[in-house]
């Protein structure tokens, strides 16, 4: 019997050892022959994943520096000047000491605060790439889910984090927060007295900001990744549409050695360009705002991007008349309204989507080939028509910096943005769902009659045509492989015996439903088209004559070099 091979090498040593105690040879062994499909788009998951690593390590640092407490200070740093002797929370002394006195202090300050911008910024465009190819469809409503429960634990760590530092910018917020909380019926003053520990501002919310901020938070978010990547690698990743790919299979490459180069690869150049960032860009300069006072309000100051379509929101809401007191609880609904009912709508319509698009489409296949965002219009549009919602927010919330800087009446902008918020995603939607629509006509021209080729032939009885291109297998492949889903059938409200059916109601609403999604809609070349659209008689002569010119053309050449030979 032949002696079995030791490892001889550390390294192999090591995985040996750990392969025999926990079998994990095995797990490496499957992992490395995953196949993984190439695009450019599927790097989006990544830059948040690595951002997240970045503000892990990054935010380790400041948590050795920083003193989550509210108990008045005077600061005694030589640095700023301006800071030197005024009273403030140990919070912000804390800041600007680790600012100024630490060293690497603001440099990896403004690097934690650029990677919590980006990690939220990659997650949206990331999620935003998921919706427009339908990759949320079955089986992966799951990891739609995850991935909106994690944007939303983002949303809550970036917001908890920029308010640690207990500035006028941050305070500010709060005081935001606290009426937001105190317009809930019925429970919000008591929440607003639990949440702060007493009166606005209390003594206790940096504390338990940051506990939510460096313990509960990211623990969530590190079950939820992994939870996310564990799912991504069971389900088998989706892929673009193209020649030879269906949902039977994936094309690409393995894990190892491939895209584990590539993605240790891409770690350091992200975090290298954070490092960067946080070096040259300065950010959330606390000591320019001074200690939380809450007298004054700042102007011209907005949050983080994220956030500013609730405020953006909150400047659109028209304040008198809306606080109605109804069995002696007032409904500040200028407060309700933008920044709870709206974005609970929101976040409601998104959960609910995978299951919402199934049930209008009837679809309950696995599908592992993404659309093309031409071939879902009203999904497409949808989309469009958030980020226009989105943008139209965002500018509400510098709408006193737009008036200032171009002298113009905020009133009128505030007006103007309101009417667009409204206006602006309808259009965009139309206009969207247009433009889908008219692609998809374009592609099956193309598949139909080719590219044209700008050649004019006449016919000797006087027809000029044009001579198209024909398309190549891998691009009419795309263009024709696709579902067109067309609207629900139901049953006749009467059956046989003429008794009204039980559910029509309900199956008539879905069926409504399903035809504002998929009335309008163009359906892919079948092959029957393909073939009588190839079948052109004297278009098709040209071609064959064509053919038998070049032949004889590339057949005369090679006797000519024989004879020369």
């Amino acid at each position: 019997m032949a002696k079995q091979q030791r490892p001889t090498t550390t390294l192999g040593k090591t995985a040996d050892y750990l392969d025999q105690r926990t079998t994990i040879g095995v797990l490496v062994k499957e992992f490395a022959r995953k196949v993984f499909p190439e695009h450019w788009s599927f790097m989006l998951g990544e830059i948040a994943l690595f951002s997240f690593v970045v503000l892990i390590a990054s935010g380790f640092f400041l948590t050795m520096f920083f003193e989550p407490s509210m108990a008045l200070v005077r600061y005694e740093g030589e640095h700023p000047a301006s800071m030197h002797g005024q009273l403030m929370s140990a919070a912000f002394a804390s800041t600007v000491d680790m600012s100024f006195e630490v060293r690497g202090g603001l440099l990896m300050r403004q690097i934690h605060h650029w990677s919590a911008l980006i990690f939220v910024g990659s997650i949206v465009v990331h999620m935003f790439r998921i919706f427009f190819t339908g990759a949320f469809r079955k089986p992966r409503e799951l990891n739609w889910i995850i991935g909106l429960t994690m944007l939303i634990l983002a949303l809550a760590a970036g917001f908890s984090g920029y308010s640690l530092p207990d500035d006028v910018l941050s305070g500010n917020g709060l005081r935001i927060i606290d009426g937001v909380v105190k317009s809930i019926p019925v429970i919000g003053s008591g929440m607003s007295f639990v949440v702060f520990g007493g009166e606005f501002p209390g003594g206790y919310i940096i504390p338990r900001l940051f506990t939510l901020h460096i313990f509960v938070i990211p623990a969530l978010l590190i079950v939820l990744i992994s939870l996310h990547l564990f799912l991504m690698v069971l389900q088998k990743h989706t892929q673009y549409p193209g020649g030879g790919r269906t949902d039977k299979n994936v094309v690409g490459y393995p894990a190892a050695p491939v895209y584990v180069a590539k993605m240790t690869g891409n770690f350091f150049i992200i975090a290298g360009v954070l490092t960067l960032m946080g070096a040259t860009l300065s950010i959330n300069n606390v000591w320019n705002y001074g200690p939380y006072d809450p007298s004054p309000v700042s102007a011209g100051t907005q949050p983080d991007w994220y956030i500013l379509f609730v405020d953006g929101a909150l400047r659109l809401m028209p304040g008198p008349g809306w606080e109605w007191v109804i069995g002696g609880f007032t409904l500040s609904m200028n407060l309700l309204i933008p920044a709870v009912i709206l974005p609970g709508i929101l976040f409601t319509l998104l959960f609910a989507w995978p299951f919402l698009e199934a049930r209008v489409t009837g679809d309950h296949r696995e599908h592992h080939v993404l659309n093309r965002p031409r071939n879902r219009p009203v999904r497409t549009g949808v989309g469009v028509a958030l980020f226009v919602a989105f943008m139209v927010c965002a500018l509400a919330a510098t709408n006193d910096l737009i008036a200032t800087h171009f002298s113009l009446d905020i009133f009128a902008i505030t007006w103007a943005l309101r009417v667009l918020f409204f206006v602006g995603p309808v259009f965009a939607f139309w206009v969207t769902k247009r433009v889908c629509l008219g692609l998809q006509r374009k592609d099956r021209e193309l598949v139909l009659h080719g590219h044209e080729s700008g050649r004019i032939v006449r016919f000797a009885n006087g027809e000029y045509v044009e001579v198209h291109a024909p398309l190549e297998e891998e691009e009419r492949w795309l263009r024709v492989n696709y579902d067109s889903p067309a609207p629900l059938e139901i049953q006749p409200a009467m059956d046989a015996r003429g008794v009204r059916r039980k559910g029509y109601k309900s199956d008539r609403r879905w069926q409504r439903l399903s035809q504002l999604f998929y009335e309008d809609r163009v359906t892919p070349v079948t092959p029957a088209e393909l073939e009588a659209a190839h079948s052109h008689g004297q278009h098709d002569e040209i071609e064959a004559t064509e053919e038998i010119e070049a032949t004889e053309r590339t057949g005369a050449g090679a006797a000519g070099g024989r004879r020369k030979r």
